[in-house]
């Protein structure tokens, strides 16, 4: 496991412990998504878009080097500051190391217990894809 990982973890976890209420945290997620670039039109495609999640979701990776790099989108304010927050995690990290992850920094900051059942499922299929993609990755596939 990546040390890493875990580091910008605590980091954002760190962050969010520093916010008075939900509000603030929703606030804060909200300012992560619009500073998130967005995917260019033709990566916006059928092969990249998540299925499962309540917003339009989609999601590219390429390999530099070792390092997996992530793009994401989502038509949804508050599912751009979620991908922002999973991409801080996940980007320029080895394959492996993503496949190995606990991503704990989603029930640590609370989100698990403050998202709608259908928003919390298409978290659990973004989290599945980037693993996927890592493990894609990392068996030279």
């Amino acid at each position: 496991m990546s040390n890493k990982i875990n580091s910008v973890q605590d980091r954002i976890i760190d962050e969010f412990s520093s916010f008075n209420d939900w509000f603030d945290k929703y606030e804060y997620v909200i300012r992560k998504g619009k500073e998130l670039k967005g995917l260019d039109k033709e990566l916006k495609s059928d092969e990249n878009g998540i299925g499962g999640c309540q917003s339009d979701v989609w999601i590219s990776s390429e390999q530099k080097e070792s390092k997996i790099h992530f793009l994401a989108d989502s038509d949804s304010l508050i599912v751009k500051g979620i991908l922002s927050l999973v991409l801080e995690v996940v980007n320029d990290q080895e394959p492996k190391d993503i496949v190995d992850a606990d991503f704990y920094f989603i029930d640590k900051i609370g989100l698990n217990n403050h998202l709608s059942p259908s928003r919390l499922n298409g978290l659990n299929a973004i989290m599945n894809r980037i693993k996927a993609d890592a493990k894609k990755y990392a068996s030279g596939d």
